[in-house]
């Protein structure tokens, strides 16, 4: 019984210690860009951890440069971000609970495509999308952006159908005996249940175009005061700029990171619930 006992508390150790190194691998580079982003010293390569002296000059160039617009860039990727999560989560929700509640011939063969082509990053298309917005007369557009956003979230429907599989069906029968539509079934009883998927289908939509590079980047080419944050930090960093302006770099990445980390904070019990009921059943 001891012996067992040892064992149980020898492996708990075993597992908070390899917790922590876990922590402190994920902790020590976001903790030493913060504490770049205040380095009062210049110069991008240094041969220690803490800085010498500390100062908030690196965030008052970051939106006073006017050659490198921080603050437009921001509002752009907030502005592409907000209307493209939100059409995002409206399509996805609505293509789940179709795929979910409604039944027609071609459902089965439309699920197998589905799960296909989502095998196949979206990056592969990249190029003859923006060859079709040229034609289209849409690059260097954050309307480009929006479209290119939300077109490609039809197909991420499967752990959103999979969390309305675990509703009941006998909720929806139950209405429709009382006389109420599929409208009605859907906005008065399905969503209601459905908070912890709404808020992981709008965390998702909202941190995608957030965060993207390539699409951006591709769609953008040089029309610099039309870049998202992610195309413009990195058009900060030339031969030329690299070392004077790295600190304001490392300012820029602390002030992109912090409406996702207050996102996550708030919402993070609904984002899990929202994953592992959604993965029950598909």
């Amino acid at each position: 019984m001891h012996s067992l006992k040892g064992v149980k508390r020898r492996n708990t150790m075993i597992l908070y210690l390899l917790l922590t190194v876990m922590a402190i691998v994920w902790v020590v580079p976001i903790l030493w860009i913060i504490l770049t982003s205040f380095r009062g010293e210049g110069g991008a390569f240094v041969n220690y951890f803490w800085p010498k002296t500390y100062t908030f000059h690196n965030y008052v160039q970051l939106f006073t440069n006017s050659q490198y617009p921080f603050g437009r860039w921001f509002l752009n990727t907030l502005f592409v971000s907000i209307v493209s999560g939100f059409i995002s989560t409206a399509l996805v929700l609505a293509m789940a609970y179709s795929l979910s509640r409604l039944r027609f011939k071609l459902k089965g063969p439309f699920l197998k495509v589905a799960l296909v082509l989502n095998m196949f990053p979206g990056f592969m298309a990249m190029f003859a999308i923006y060859y079709i917005l040229k034609a289209a007369g849409l690059t260097q557009s954050l309307f480009a952006l929006i479209l290119v956003y939300v077109s490609g979230a039809g197909l991420g429907f499967y752990i959103q159908k999979g969390f309305f599989d675990t509703i009941p069906y006998s909720l929806d029968e139950s209405a429709m005996l009382d006389g109420a539509t599929k409208w009605q079934i859907f906005t008065k009883i399905t969503l209601p249940l459905s908070k912890p998927i709404i808020v992981f289908t709008a965390l998702t939509a909202f941190t995608g175009p957030w965060m993207d590079f390539i699409f951006a980047q591709v769609i953008m080419g040089d029309n610099v005061k039309n870049y998202t944050v992610a195309i413009g930090l990195y058009s900060m960093m030339t031969k030329e700029t690299a070392n004077s302006l790295f600190m304001s770099f490392a300012a820029g990445a602390v002030i992109i990171a912090i409406p996702i980390t207050i996102l996550f904070i708030v919402l993070q019990r609904f984002y899990v619930s929202g994953v592992t009921s959604g993965s029950v059943k598909g």
